[in-house]
């Protein structure tokens, strides 16, 4: 799908603000409300917009601790593979789980309370899951930059 820059910026202002109305959003883009309310539908039976979603201040919900654990499986077929995404979904505690290149074959995003909250995930989660070979943890030390918000050039 081509995006003209209108679609662009009304993308744009829905990141920043997904509870905008469609009449706000019309006068900052200078369009009826009924052209907004269509650009929008358009934009969502494209599959460009997914969902909409609450952004939760994590510290406020005691999951301010962040890991980013490296994972390597033991093997590497499509069955053990299969298993291992399906299994890593279901860990509530697992934000963003992607499957990489390099000497890891997983990197997840974890978020919990602290230390020995984290320490009770890798001992009785996550390295129960079959096929881990190892894996390696870090952990934030603070936050340069965290957005869910793409750019557009025009």
């Amino acid at each position: 799908m081509n995006l003209d820059i209108i679609d662009k910026k009304l993308l744009e202002l829905l990141q920043a603000d997904a509870k905008m109305t469609t009449k706000e959003l019309s006068l900052k883009l200078n369009l009826s409300v009924t052209a907004v309310y269509e650009r929008i539908k358009k934009l969502e039976r494209e599959g460009l917009i997914n969902k909409y979603v609450a952004l939760l201040d994590r510290n406020k919900i005691e999951k301010g601790f962040v890991a980013l654990c490296h994972v390597k499986l033991v093997k590497h077929n499509k069955e053990i593979i299969n298993e291992f995404e399906a299994e890593v979904v279901n860990l509530p505690e697992v934000l963003e789980c992607f499957h990489v290149s390099g000497d890891y074959d997983y990197i997840l995003k974890i978020c919990v309370k602290d230390m020995e909250t984290y320490r009770d995930f890798m001992v009785n989660k996550l390295t129960s899951l079959k096929h881990i070979g190892s894996s390696h943890s870090t952990f934030m030390i603070g936050e340069v930059k965290n957005t869910t918000s793409y750019k557009f050039s025009y």
